[in-house]
């Protein structure tokens, strides 16, 4: 990885469900404990409303439902916990952007809350987001984090895709299985994981070794920088360990989604957490 792109400068991939008078796109997704939600999550396809469906943390407000959706749902004995509206499939599209696969399926839920920082426990991996402004990077990452087992994702509270639409679809119900910890200033989330004992490896090209020469432990906090930028000069300043990602063929950046999953490997394989 000799550069740091890992994927195209400040892309939103895709068209915003739901648009709402007075939303702006710099409004933070995952909120802190102390604001207020910013209106529902828009949920749709198949595995992310029906993890949502199994997900009692998460509350439903409105369930719409095409006549095919509702039996599937029937025959797999899901609950669907609300009485849904039943629609025709261009109801739904009419809803969202042209080309969301809903399958069928859209929901309108609370969004989840955002644990402190200080809750996490001191074991396994999470992953740190500095920045990472694209929908679909951001729910690829989170669905790798459920493959891993990840306890958590930590991300600013600005400049972050919302945990809706797009990335909810991305994410293939991932947002139900790995928390979200918003926070205002990264360079001290950062600081008080490394006081907690978490070792913060940031991930860049101008790291001082690769990845997988570093002695790694748990717990462990893997950072990931922003598209077309890398990690930002406070954040690699306050990691305790900064390592680049080397890779043997022509191209040597990685989109960030990919490079997450790479890292994500490299961290479970060297702390023994990968099943035999």
């Amino acid at each position: 990885m000799k550069d740091r792109k890992f994927g195209p400068k400040g892309a939103r991939g895709g068209a915003k469900p739901f648009n709402r008078p007075g939303k702006s796109a710099g409004r933070p997704a995952w909120r802190d404990r102390d604001s207020q939600p910013d209106g529902p999550v828009i949920l749709y396809g198949w595995h992310t409303v029906t993890m949502a469906l199994a997900n009692p943390r998460r509350r439903i407000r409105k369930l719409t439902l095409t006549e095919n959706a509702a039996r599937r749902l029937a025959e797999e004995n899901i609950e669907t916990r609300v009485a849904p509206e039943i629609v025709r499939p261009q109801e739904i599209d009419r809803l969202l952007p042209p080309d969301a696969v809903h399958q069928g399926l859209l929901a309108e839920a609370d969004p989840l809350p955002s644990p402190d920082i200080e809750t996490l426990k001191q074991e396994g991996m999470v992953l740190v987001l500095d920045q990472i402004t694209d929908p679909h990077n951001v729910g690829a990452i989170l669905r790798s984090a459920a493959a891993f087992a990840v306890k958590a994702i930590v991300t600013t509270a600005r400049h972050s895709p919302e945990a809706t639409g797009v990335l909810a679809k991305a994410a293939s119900g991932a947002l139900e299985l790995v928390p979200i910890v918003t926070v205002q200033n990264l360079a001290r989330a950062l600081t008080a994981l490394n006081e907690r004992g978490f070792q913060t490896v940031g991930l860049d090209s101008e790291g001082s070794e690769d990845l997988g020469d570093v002695a790694l432990r748990e717990p462990l906090a893997l950072v990931l920088g922003a598209e077309g930028k890398g990690l930002r000069q406070l954040t690699r300043e306050t990691c305790s360990v900064v390592a680049r990602l080397d890779m043997p063929g022509e191209i040597k950046s990685l989109n960030v989604s990919n490079a997450a999953v790479l890292a994500l490997y490299i961290g479970a394989s060297r702390l023994g957490l990968m099943k035999p």
